[in-house]
């Protein structure tokens, strides 16, 4: 079936709600108000907490988090909403365990380092309580296979918190996408292109502003993010660019990933930094660390329909920040680098547009509905979407409309990648998490302008 009457068809027949059957979790909880845990509240975990604690339908009811100092920020932010003071669970890494056996708690956010996503959502599904999982990359690729079949035994939801799917032009995009705008997709690009480095190396002082320190002297993220560009090379941070133009090329409902390669550059960008800087040089410690990750990632999938996909990691360099987003059919193309357009028949000829009338006579019905709500959101009003969506999905035993099979999918483009850098740029093959549902399965995500 084309994919112009594959959409079509969806949507007239119920997208919203169609998954296999196969691939059905169990009923989700039905209430008017959703008990929650948070597992990690640091930065990212607090901006969730922001939001819950926005809304009249949610119960704060615990914490678990080893740092003491991310505890405390969380419980004043808390209790200065006028909330109850929830329980606490810091006694090391591992106390999340017993925050998961409390018997008044739903659902879980997990906002934690990214080799604590997997065995942390695992351990909630296994206790029954419905997961948000923030984004990252797995570290390894069974990680991928057992979340999907811890979910497919347990039949506990779990959804993924990719905000970038929810942003506003992307969601318009995917608005023209399906209005058939650009034709039949050919070819898609997005990435993580950020300049982290002073994220990544701090003073013990200030979270951004300077410093070469990490690990057990950095705070914050350069606690614990820096180690991968110290000790992995490959796309560490795939789903940014890669959800949002996943979702717009039907990824796991009609068509499926199916081959890979990266490549890497060299890696100058860590350690030129270190000995620039003011509090660096080339006597410093971590100016003898060999950092592995090359400052840019590019990597390359095949899609099972014949569209491609392209991906580009780039953290470690000066550059402004972009997730340079691409979306090109046969009929038109639009890049998110310059706002530019072009639509065949419709634009001059051989000339770009600026994408903006565009992007507001399609804005998406889930942003003209519901803008109002999430403009005090965090990242511009994405937050509240994908929030959102977590807790009205919950409340309606609705199917999360980014699911397991796209956290796996996603998350395991970081190992395929790692692979494929160690062996030169050889093509992976990438799993068929669903077992063939792909085929059967129906897209889900922006039908409803509820979630």
């Amino acid at each position: 079936m084309q994919r112009r009457s594959f959409i079509k068809t969806a949507a007239l027949t119920g997208a919203a709600i169609g998954v296999a059957p196969s691939l059905m979790g169990k009923e989700l909880l039905s209430t008017d108000r959703v008990r929650l845990g948070f597992i990690g509240v640091g930065l990212r975990g607090r901006y969730h907490l922001e939001e819950m604690l926005k809304r009249t339908d949610t119960d704060i009811i615990a914490f678990a988090d080893p740092d003491p100092e991310a505890l405390a920020l969380a419980m004043r932010q808390t209790e200065e909403a006028g909330r109850k003071k929830p329980s606490a669970f810091g006694n090391g890494p591992e106390d999340y365990l017993r925050l998961l056996e409390r018997s008044d708690i739903d659902a879980v956010f997990i906002s934690t380092p990214w080799e604590w996503h997997a065995p942390q959502g695992i351990a909630a599904m296994k206790a029954g309580k419905i997961v948000g999982m923030e984004v990252s990359g797995a570290l390894h690729l069974s990680d991928c296979w057992d979340l999907v079949e811890t979910y497919e035994q347990t039949r506990t939801p779990i959804m993924m918190l990719e905000n970038v799917c929810y942003r506003r032009d992307i969601m318009a995009v995917l608005h023209m996408v399906r209005q058939g705008m650009f034709g039949e997709l050919l070819h898609l690009q997005g990435g993580y292109q950020h300049d982290l480095r002073e994220v990544k190396f701090n003073d013990g002082v200030h979270y951004y502003g300077g410093g070469v320190e990490f690990g057990e002297k950095g705070i914050s993220e350069a606690r614990w993010r820096t180690a991968h560009s110290v000790n992995r090379n490959g796309e560490l941070y795939p789903t940014h660019g890669l959800g949002p133009v996943a979702v717009m090329a039907d990824i796991n409902r009609g068509n499926r990933m199916t081959r890979l390669s990266s490549v890497a550059t060299k890696a100058r960008g860590l350690h030129k930094y270190i000995v620039q800087h003011p509090k660096g040089g080339t006597s410093h410690p971590n100016a003898s660390v060999n950092f592995r990750l090359g400052d840019i990632v590019t990597t390359s999938i095949q899609c099972a329909n014949g569209e491609t996909i392209i991906l580009s990691h780039d953290t470690s360099s000066p550059r402004p920040y972009s997730l340079g987003f691409r979306v090109q059919g046969t009929e038109g193309i639009w890049m998110n680098d310059g706002n530019q357009i072009h639509l065949q028949n419709i634009s001059p000829p051989h000339r770009w547009e600026a994408d903006q009338s565009y992007l507001d006579k399609y804005d998406h019905p889930l942003w003209k509905n519901r803008a109002e709500e999430a403009k005090d959101a965090g990242h511009g009003g994405m937050d509240f979407f994908v929030d959102n969506a977590f807790i009205a999905c919950i409340k309606a035993s609705a199917p999360f409309p980014l699911d397991v099979y796209d956290l796996a999918s996603w998350y395991a483009v970081t190992p395929l990648s790692e692979r494929s850098i160690a062996a030169g740029g050889e093509v992976q093959e990438f799993p068929d998490f669903t077992r063939g549902a792909w085929e059967s399965r129906r897209p889900v995500f922006g039908f409803s302008d509820q979630y």
